[in-house]
This record gives structure tokens, sequence and C-alpha cells, in this order.
């Protein structure tokens, strides 16, 4: 799959409100992460990196070391959404904690074609930093109390995303309304209307 050319709405969706929560995205409905030129359009959609940094040394070691950390992170998340008693998850905890211990990739400020500063990185990232500033970003939004009590698994049919609820009042019912939540108005509609013909 060519990235840019799916027509399904789920395609690389960032909307979840933390960079490792739009990373568990990534499974729904199908594995989303099936190509390292796909893993790249989600690095650079996802604000990793700066826009037009080289990725150019990404291998299929990338996608391997992306699809294990969501796994890792998605036994983390699921874990703090279930009711007791909790799953396991101490390798899962373990490998997240290592990982955030490698430093994040090295921004600096240089001036931008118009002369404004823009962000952009000392060097081509490893994958190790990648990894970590989600792993990172996973260890923040899991061990901050507020952020927790915000997590979300949308209620839609069959839909496993689970996003940062930080709607007013945090009644949020889906993952994007859009879609989940046009989908259930559309099912409600049909309900009323089935019901009124009967």
């Amino acid at each position: 799959m060519a990235l840019g050319t799916a027509t399904v709405p789920y395609e690389l969706r960032f909307d979840a409100g933390r960079i490792c929560l739009d990373l568990l995205a990534t499974t729904h409905p199908v594995e989303r992460l099936d190509s390292t030129e796909v893993l790249l359009g989600w690095i650079a959609g996802s604000g990793l990196v700066p826009p037009g940094t080289p990725l150019t040394h990404a291998g299929p070691s990338w996608l391997v070391g992306f699809r294990e950390l969501r796994g890792q992170v998605s036994q983390l998340v699921r874990a703090g959404l279930a009711p007791e008693p909790r799953p396991p998850y101490d390798l899962a905890l373990a490998r997240v904690n290592d990982l955030a211990r490698t430093a994040p990739p090295a921004p600096r400020a240089v001036p931008g074609e118009d002369g404004t500063l823009v962000r952009e990185l000392a060097g081509p990232p490893e994958l190790a930093a990648l990894l970590g500033a989600i792993a990172r970003d996973a260890v923040e939004l899991l061990t901050d109390p507020v952020a927790r009590a915000c997590l979300r698994q949308c209620a839609g049919d069959n839909c496993p995303i689970v996003y940062l609820d930080t709607s007013r009042g945090r009644r949020r019912r889906w993952c994007s309304s859009e879609v989940c939540g046009n989908r259930e108005r559309v099912a409600r509609h049909r309900r009323r209307a089935a019901l009124a013909r009967a």
C-alpha cells in the first residue's frame, strides 16, 4: 500500500491525543504499518521529526521496533483500562522503561527560508532515539494521574482505539466524531426508521 493512496478514513490518524496512543491506532481496522514507506509517513505525520528530515537509513528493523513498542505500550495502556484484576505486564513495562532511557533525537533551531527559527534535528535520527521518544511519552502518560484518568476506549462497534478525552465535561465517546460517531448516528437513524416502518 502506497502512502496516501488509501481511502479508508482510519488511514494514519493522529487524533488520539498522545503520540504513543496514535501509534496504537495503527492497528485498526487492519495493520497500517505494513511497509517502511508507511512507517516513515507515520513518523513524519506524528511530529516525531520535523518536516523534511531525511530518513533514508530506515529499514525493515524499524518496522519490527515500532511494532514491538506498540505491542508493549498497548499492554500497559489496556491494563490501566482493565477492571481488576489487571493482566500481567511486567515484561512490557521493563521494555518500555528501558527504551525510555534512550535520549530522544536532539533538536536545534536554525533560520528558515524567511529568517524565522525552525526546528531541525542535529543529525539523522536513529531508531532507538525515536522509540525512546515514544516510550517517554508513554511513561509520562501512564504516570500522570490526571492524564491517565482521561484515557478512554472508543465506544464504537469493534473499535479498539484508545484516546485521551480532553473534551469539556470528559464525555467524549468516540475516537472520532467523523468516523465512529458518524457510524453510530447512522445506525441509530436506521434503527429508528426500521421501528417506524414496523
